[in-house]
Formats: structure tokens, C-alpha cells, sequence
């Protein structure tokens, strides 16, 4: 089993990186037509769609540190957890004020917490990173908590988790069946390089998988897609998200949610074909 230096990794917190970068058209509009929807403008002024954000101040790394899972060899702002396995754990998302086509961002991303949990099979390795999107005006527009794991892989004998029960009292649902060229889209868009989405191989020999992954933003996204469809007039102001179960290439879900009787919550879900809750979300919205 391997050993955990936590005072070690934990001299990472408060490691910080700040950048700028204009809010380019090409990928909002991108983006868009991977979602279907021609609807979205992308022109100069128009406000960027939540999440959307996601697509800018992408990881910039030279192919030579380029680890054997896709992602950037361990260490730079993030602390060398050493636990083969990464996941988007859940999120925090204040939507305050929206970004705009043709704006300059200001991006900064600091380690706020690094913390040993004892797992099932084995230590977990919890990252919290607290990212800031500061406009043009100077304005605090997209405030995040973003919690990564770090966690080894199953071994065969390793137990499955019963996978919890998603509701069925949905207001409405989509059913997706997630293609690879679904998954290569997203990975292109957001220069995600992580195997398990793209490497169908790598993803069932090496990290035990099925089929190829949906990416978690990716799920959290089609989510609020369809909110976004479902309730056009209301504009998301905060968001909070989980990943529960991963979701596969090739296998059906439903994109599921139900407003809360107040109006000003939407509770969002993901729902695998065997009933299974994989995402879960809490949107307020206005």
C-alpha cells in the first residue's frame, strides 16, 4: 500500500496561479454545436453560457510532461499525490455576474485544502482548488470550489459500492446514449488528454472500466443544457454538483430534473440505465 505524505503534499496549499485571456468566439461556438444548440450566439458582447467557462485558461503543458495516463506529470500547481487514479470529485459554482464574447479574463486558481481520507479499498486524496474569473470591470463574475480525488486502483477482489438509487419523480428528462465521437469533441474542446475518455484499451486494461468515460464536466454540462431548454427565461445564478457514478460510452442515460415548489431551486440528476444516480445537482436560478 502506498504511503501518504500528507504534511508534505499539504505544503502545496495556497500554491497559486493567475492568468489572462481574452473570451474567444471559436470555443463558445464550438461548444454549441457539440450541444445542438444553434440558438446560442456567440458574437462580440453576447454573455458566455454557464460552464462555458471551462473551455478557456486551458492547462497549457508540453507533450514531454505528458505522464502515462493523459494527464500532466504530478507536481506545478497541483501536489504530487502519488495515486494513479484522478477524478472530478464535485463542485461549487457562484454564477454572479456572465462573462462576455471578446472580453479579457483575469483566472486565478490557488490550492486551498489537501486532506487523507481512509477509503475502501484504500487512503483517498481530497484537492479543493478555489478559482476566480475577475471581468473587464473588475467585478468577481465566477466564483469555484473545485474538489479533485485521488484514489488507487480497484483491485479484483475489491468489493463493489452498491450504487445508490437515482429518483424517478423527475419534472423532465432526455435520454443520452454517449458516442466516442461525443467524448473526443469534448476532450478536444477542453485539451483534455486523460485516456480513460478516448483510449477505449488504456481505459478497460489499465483502469478497469467497461468502456470509455463521460467526462464529468461533460455530464454536469449536458445537465444544465437541458435546464437551460426546459426553463430559457430563468438565468442560473449558483450551481453545487457531485459526481456519484461514472457514466460509459455506448450506455444510455436520462438528463432528469425537478424545480423545487418555490421556483428558485432545480434539483438536476443523472440517471443510468439500471436506475443508478451518477450526477447530482442543486441549481438556484432567477
Amino acid at each position: 500500500m502506498t504511503t501518504i505524505d500528507i504534511e508534505h503534499l499539504r505544503t502545496w496549499v495556497g500554491r497559486h496561479e493567475t492568468r489572462s485571456e481574452v473570451i474567444a468566439p471559436v470555443p463558445a461556438t464550438l461548444l454549441a454545436a457539440t450541444l445542438d444548440r444553434p440558438d446560442v450566439s456567440t458574437g462580440a458582447g453576447d454573455p458566455l453560457p454557464p460552464l462555458f467557462q471551462w473551455l478557456y485558461f486551458l492547462p497549457v503543458c508540453p507533450q514531454s510532461q505528458i505522464d502515462t495516463d493523459g494527464h500532466p506529470v504530478r507536481g506545478g500547481l497541483l501536489p504530487p499525490v502519488p495515486l494513479p487514479r484522478r477524478m472530478w470529485a464535485a463542485s461549487t459554482i457562484d454564477f454572479r455576474y456572465a462573462l462576455a464574447i471578446g472580453d479579457t479574463v483575469m483566472r486565478r486558481t490557488e490550492v486551498s485544502a489537501v486532506n487523507l481520507k481512509d477509503g475502501r479499498s484504500g487512503p483517498l486524496v481530497f484537492v479543493t482548488l478555489r478559482t476566480s474569473h475577475t471581468d473587464s470591470q473588475g467585478r468577481e463574475a465566477i466564483a469555484e470550489s473545485q474538489e479533485l480525488v485521488y484514489r488507487h486502483q480497484p483491485a479484483p477482489e475489491d468489493l463493489p459500492v452498491p450504487p445508490k438509487a437515482a429518483p424517478c419523480d423527475e419534472s423532465w428528462s432526455r435520454t443520452v446514449i454517449p458516442d466516442p465521437v461525443l467524448l473526443f469533441r469534448y476532450s478536444a474542446l477542453t485539451f483534455n488528454s486523460h485516456r480513460i475518455h478516448y483510449d477505449v484499451d488504456y481505459a478497460r486494461k489499465t483502469e478497469q472500466y467497461p468502456a470509455l468515460v463521460v467526462h464529468g464536466p461533460l455530464s454536469i454540462t449536458l445537465l444544465l443544457d437541458q435546464l437551460q431548454r426546459e426553463l430559457p427565461e430563468r438565468r442560473v445564478t449558483h450551481l453545487a454538483f457531485r459526481a456519484v457514478n461514472p457514466l460509459f460510452e455506448g450506455m444510455a442515460f436520462d438528463l432528469c430534473g425537478r424545480p423545487a415548489p418555490d421556483g428558485k431551486t432545480v434539483r438536476l440528476w443523472t440517471r443510468d440505465a439500471h436506475g443508478a444516480l451518477c450526477t447530482d445537482a442543486i441549481a438556484r436560478v432567477e
